[in-house]
C-alpha cells in the first residue's frame, strides 16, 4: 500500500469521502467516483441489498473498480446496528437490537452477536460497520435513538459497546461507534432539526461521555460525531461534527484519541439546511474530521471532493492537515483490509446463517423478553379462548429506519398454539373512525393482545390503546414491539410485555412468553418515567 507522501492532491482528498448510491448494481456516478476521484470508501443502505448473492457480487465489483486505480482498499460500510436497524436481513444471521442486548445484561450476548454479525459482513463484503450505537438512553420522548441504545446506565453501555467492539474488529470489520459526544438525551432528529443539549460538562463526562472513553481504551477504530450543539463543550454553536473544541480538544486533546473520526451524513438537514453540505465539509475537516458521509446525491459528492481540494488550493486547510487524516485511514486499511480478500460465493454461501449462530441469536431475544407487569394474572393466555391480536402496520419510526415487508407478525406467531385467533392489521397512526372501528371488532373476543409500535411518534395509536383499555380493561394485554417507554401513554394498562422490537425472532419468543411456554427473564435497562434517571 502506498504512502501518503506518494499520493497526489486528488487521492488523498479522495480517501477523505465515504459516498453512498441508489441501486443493486454499481452506478456509473459510483463508478466515477472510484476511478477518477479515487473515492476511500462507499456506504450501502437496503436500497442496495436484494439477497447475500447479489450484494455478494455488488461489492467485487466495487472492490475490483478500486484496484484497477490504486493499491488503497475501499472502505464498504453499512448500519447493520441489529435489530430495527438493519441494512441487510434476509438471508444473514441478524442479531437482536442494542436494547433487547441491554434487557439481556450479557457482555457474551454483546460480543457473540457483534462477531457473528462481523463474520458475515466480511463474507459478503462489507469491511465498516457503523456500530455499536453508544448513546444512553435517557430520554424517554427521543424521537431517533430509542431501541439503538443499550440501556440508560453509562457503565453498562459502556460495558456493551465494548463488547461489541470487540466481536467485530476480531473479526477483521472496522467497528464505528457512534454518535460522540452523545444523542440520548435529546427530543429532536438530527436527521431532520438540529438537537441542542444543555447539560453542563460535569453531567457530560459523568453520563454521555462514559462509554466513548470505555471505547478509546478498548482500542476502537473509529468514531461518528453527532450533529448536536453542546453549549458546554462548544459555546459558538456549533454541532459536535463541525466543532473543533468537541473533536481536536476533547476527543483527540483529552480523551487521546488518534483514530478514525466519521461525520455523520452531512446531507441531513442539522446540517445542510444550516450550513450547506460544501461548507460543513470544510468546517468538519477544520474541526479534526478524517471522513465525510455523503450518501445520497452525486452531484454534492463531487461538489464536496472538488470544494476540499480547493480549500487546500487557497490556502484555508494545509496539505498538512490533510496528510493527518490520511495517514489514519491508510493505517485502519493496512489493520483491517489490507490482507483479506473475498471468496467465490461458493465458499460463503453454505457460511450464512449457521444453525448454531441462529440459535445463539434467538436465545438472546428469548433472553431479552420483558414481563414489566401482570397485574390481574392475564399470563399464559388461554389457549382455547377467542383471542384477537391487533397489530400495527410497521412504519418508519425516525429518518434512520426504512421501510420493510414482514410475514410473521405477533398473531402468525401466536396461531400455531391459540385455537382461536384472529389478527386486525392497523396502521400505526390509525385514524378516530378506524379506533372505533377495532374497539367494536374486539366485543367478540375473550382475549385481547395489542401490539404498540412507538407511540409517543404515532399518538393515535397510543388513543387506540386507551380506548381498548377503558373498554376491555380485564383481557387486555399491551405488547410494546419496539419502545418500551410507551407505557408512559397508557400507564394504567395491567399487562405489559416489552421485546425491543418487532423482527420474528423477536416475535417468536414473545409468543412464547405469552403462551406459558417461556418465562420471561429479560430486565428493562431503561426506567419507564419521564423523569430522566442521571441527574447531576
Amino acid at each position: 500500500m502506498r504512502r501518503v507522501d506518494e499520493l497526489t492532491l486528488t487521492e488523498k482528498i479522495g480517501q477523505m469521502v465515504m459516498a453512498g448510491f441508489d441501486g443493486h448494481q454499481p452506478t456509473d456516478g459510483i463508478l466515477r467516483l472510484i476511478r477518477e476521484n479515487r473515492l476511500g470508501g462507499v456506504i450501502y443502505f437496503s436500497r442496495n441489498y436484494a439477497s447475500p448473492r447479489q450484494l455478494h457480487q455488488l461489492s467485487q465489483r466495487l472492490l475490483e473498480a478500486a484496484r484497477e486505480v490504486s493499491d488503497i482498499p475501499l472502505f464498504i460500510a453499512g448500519d447493520q446496528e441489529g435489530g430495527m436497524v438493519a441494512r441487510f436481513t434476509a438471508g444473514i444471521t441478524l442479531p437482536p437490537g442494542n436494547m433487547a442486548i441491554g434487557a439481556t445484561r450479557s457482555e457474551v450476548a454483546a460480543c457473540e452477536s457483534a462477531r457473528i454479525c462481523g463474520k458475515e459482513l466480511r463474507l459478503l463484503g462489507v469491511n465498516m460497520n457503523l456500530a455499536p450505537c453508544l448513546d444512553i438512553n435517557n430520554n424517554p420522548r427521543n424521537p431517533v435513538i430509542g431501541v439503538r441504545s443499550y440501556g440508560e446506565s453509562p457503565d453498562l453501555v459502556a460495558a456493551l459497546g465494548a463488547a461489541a467492539i470487540r466481536g467485530f474488529q476480531e473479526e477483521g470489520v472496522v467497528s464505528t461507534v457512534k454518535h460522540f459526544p452523545g444523542h440520548g438525551d435529546t427530543v429532536v432528529d438530527s436527521h431532520l432539526g438540529l438537537p441542542v443539549i444543555e447539560h453542563d460538562q460535569e453531567r457530560i463526562h459523568a453520563v454521555e461521555l462514559v462509554p466513548f472513553r470505555r471505547a478509546v481504551m478498548q482500542g476502537v477504530d473509529a468514531v461518528m460525531t453527532a450533529r448536536v450543539v453542546f453549549p458546554a463543550l462548544d459555546g459558538s454553536g456549533l454541532p459536535s461534527t463541525l466543532s473543533p473544541a468537541v473533536i481536536d480538544g476533547l476527543l483527540r486533546g483529552e480523551m487521546l484519541y488518534d483514530g478514525l473520526v466519521l461525520t455523520d451524513c452531512l446531507e441531513m438537514d442539522a446540517i445542510a439546511q444550516y450550513y450547506g453540505v460544501e461548507r460543513a465539509a470544510v468546517m468538519a475537516v477544520e474541526a479534526g474530521v478524517d471522513i465525510l458521509l455523503v450518501s445520497h446525491r452525486l452531484d454534492r459528492q463531487l461538489s464536496v471532493l472538488r470544494t476540499l481540494e480547493e480549500a487546500v488550493q487557497n490556502g484555508r486547510i494545509s496539505e498538512e492537515r490533510i496528510n493527518r487524516s490520511v495517514e489514519r485511514i491508510l493505517r485502519v486499511k493496512q489493520r483491517r483490509l489490507e490482507r483479506c480478500s473475498m471468496l467465490p460465493f461458493e465458499e460463503v454461501e453454505p457460511r450464512l446463517m449457521l444453525p448454531t449462530n441462529q440459535r445463539f441469536v434467538e436465545s438472546i431475544s428469548q433472553s431479552s423478553i420483558t414481563l414489566v407487569k401482570d397485574e390481574r394474572n392475564h399470563l399464559p393466555l388461554d389457549r382455547q379462548k377467542y383471542t384477537c391480536v391487533i397489530w400495527p402496520r410497521v412504519s418508519v419510526a425516525s429518518a434512520v429506519d426504512e421501510i420493510y415487508e414482514q410475514q410473521e407478525t405477533l398473531g402468525f406467531c401466536l396461531a400455531a398454539d391459540c385455537n382461536n385467533l384472529y389478527e386486525r392489521v392497523v396502521d400505526t397512526d390509525p385514524t378516530d373512525e378506524a379506533i372505533v372501528q377495532i374497539v367494536e371488532e374486539c366485543d367478540r373476543c375473550e382475549q385481547v393482545v395489542a401490539a404498540t409500535y412507538n407511540t409517543a411518534l404515532f399518538p393515535q395509536q397510543a388513543k387506540m390503546i386507551r380506548a381498548l383499555h377503558e373498554r376491555y380493561r380485564d383481557k387486555l394485554i399491551v405488547v410494546a414491539v419496539r419502545n418500551p417507554f410507551d407505557l408512559l401513554d397508557f400507564p394504567d394498562v395491567s399487562t405489559y410485555l416489552a421485546c425491543y422490537e418487532s423482527r420474528p425472532q423477536a416475535m417468536r419468543a414473545a409468543a412464547d412468553v405469552l403462551t406459558g411456554k417461556r418465562t420471561a427473564s429479560g430486565r428493562l435497562p431503561v426506567t419507564l418515567s419521564e423523569a430522566h434517571p442521571f441527574v447531576l
